[in-house]
């Protein structure tokens, strides 16, 4: 195992106890270094986070699509990067594996077909007009009003979720909502808790005030949800089939009630516990990466003038004459300079920095180069360490599973694919210079059987609240203010915020 590790290139260790833990933070050096390991390591690196923890860091299809593609890779069990999420979200699809997740994504697929997302439509012009009418017109006054915009655009997708999920209305970006703050504090405190090492044991966690805090807001969460699942339940089971149905017709169905119909080919249905984990990931999975490409994406359109009134006058031709000015579903295949522009800023700036992923066999490159399945710890004498004089002689046996950490900015960055990476350049996804690329090139979404079941969702969304957005309001960026610092958590944020300036038009 460690001879197949060895030929995977080792960049110089911090020392060498730690390897190379302490190097890569979540921070904007650390995205430089990102950088710079692409640039001199193309299509990958192994990466020792301690003397015994091999890490596959991939930038490139080459070392990519095996991994993407192949049936043998499932969410890692280690704590780091998706155990402390279990107690909330249970085992939906982000965290459960084998054939229990190949049952729940072709029981889920149904619901997020286009026929099903068209229904949302409304939704999503309804939430948008909330944050641009009643909050930021009314705090324009006429004017220029300076916003930090990852969070209100947060609470919009909270909002339009809850809503797709549930069909409940919070009106969560107009005043507080016990169950979406008990959202919000959960994804913070799931990143406090990945800084402090010394609360990484559960039994510890459980007795500090953070701990205790994360009990209680899953409580909240978990509450709301059941109680949601239930009483559907039990409406479905007064009436009986039809009669449900019959009580719908003329309404759309939100994601609750298509889970209470799905059945599987032997005619099984999905548990409440299972519905509701669903449903908590979906809403977890679902807000903060959409709310980081949109915050992003404003910015990226207020740093080029050029690009956001093209987009602009791409909007306004299409809403030109109507008697509304709502998108609809129709429309979101008529902006395709709009589309290249969020594609191109999901390039640069992708939501997820990198996912991982455990591999349960071998998994071979086309090079002749293998990702083994498991390892024994470097220091054995067969095994290739870098400074294995150093180290006691024996060996410690791992369990298998090589992390593979599929670096999506590494790969969105890699000069071998995109020529000036650093350049906001939408034309590189028009249809004559897309031609000939490897899909593995561009994964915001991941891809393969894992990729993100809800990535249409997240696009016609995106291109509801970005068109509405333009149609209403000029994006200028606050010269005061020092570039935004990157900072890759759960989902790319700025350490100081994204500050824009939204002018009424």
């Amino acid at each position: 195992t460690c001879r197949q590790l060895n030929k995977f290139p080792i960049p110089p260790w911090r020392n060498w106890l730690l390897g190379h833990t302490g190097m890569g933070q979540s921070t904007e050096e650390g995205l430089q270094q990102v950088d710079a390991l692409v640039a001199r390591y193309r299509h990958g690196c192994l990466w020792w986070g301690l003397p015994w923890l091999p890490i596959l860091r991939l930038f490139h299809p080459s070392t990519l699509r095996p991994l993407l593609s192949a049936s043998a890779f499932v969410a890692p069990k280690d704590k780091i990067f998706y155990g402390f999420l279990k107690p909330w979200l249970g085992e939906g699809l982000l965290l459960s594996g084998g054939q229990r997740w190949a049952r729940h994504r072709r029981l889920l697929t149904p619901a997020f077909h286009g026929d099903v997302l068209r229904n949302y439509l409304g939704i999503f012009n309804q939430s948008t007009r909330v944050l641009l009418v009643r909050d930021l017109r009314l705090a324009a006054g006429g004017g220029p009003v300076e916003l930090e915009v990852l969070q209100p655009l947060s609470l919009l997708t909270l909002d339009t979720l809850q809503k797709c999920i549930f069909s409940h209305e919070s009106h969560c970006q107009e005043r507080p909502s016990e169950y979406i703050q008990a959202i919000l504090e959960l994804s913070s405190l799931v990143v406090r808790r990945q800084l402090r090492p010394l609360l990484h044991p559960w039994w510890l966690y459980s007795l500090s005030s953070d701990g205790q805090r994360f009990a209680r807001a899953c409580a909240t969460v978990h509450a709301f949800t059941a109680d949601v699942v239930q009483r559907r339940r039990h409406a479905l089971a007064s009436l009986g089939h039809q009669a449900w149905l019959d009580s719908h017709r003329g309404h759309s169905m939100d994601f609750i009630d298509l889970l209470l119909l799905t059945k599987d080919e032997n005619g099984h249905t999905l548990s409440d516990e299972d519905i509701a984990a669903e449903a908590d990931t979906f809403m977890f999975e679902g807000h903060d990466t959409t709310a980081s490409g949109l915050a992003w994406l404003f910015y990226n359109l207020a740093s080029h003038p050029e690009h956001q009134e093209r987009c602009r006058q791409e909007v306004q031709e299409l809403l030109a004459g109507r008697d509304t000015a709502d998108i609809e579903w129709e429309d979101l295949s008529q902006l395709p300079f709009t589309t290249m522009c969020i594609k191109e800023s999901l390039r640069l700036h992708p939501p997820v920095t990198a996912v991982s992923r455990c591999c349960t066999e071998d998994i071979p490159l086309r090079d002749g180069r293998v990702i083994p399945k498991g390892m024994a710890w470097p220091g054995c004498p067969q095994c290739y360490h870098p400074h294995s004089s150093a180290v006691p002689k024996v060996t410690i046996p791992i369990p298998p599973g090589v992390i593979c950490l599929m670096s999506i900015y590494g790969t969105h960055h890699n000069p071998d694919l995109w020529p000036e990476p650093e350049v906001f350049n939408p034309l590189r996804f028009s249809p004559e210079n897309s031609k000939g690329w490897s899909p593995s090139s561009f994964i915001p979404f991941s891809a393969g059987p894992r990729n993100c079941i809800g990535q249409s969702f997240a696009m016609a969304e995106m291109k509801v609240v970005v068109a509405l957005t333009l149609s209403q309001f000029l994006l200028r960026t606050d010269t005061a203010r020092p570039p935004p610092r990157r900072k890759p958590e759960l989902i790319l944020r700025a350490e100081d915020g994204i500050w824009l300036l939204l002018e009424p038009l």
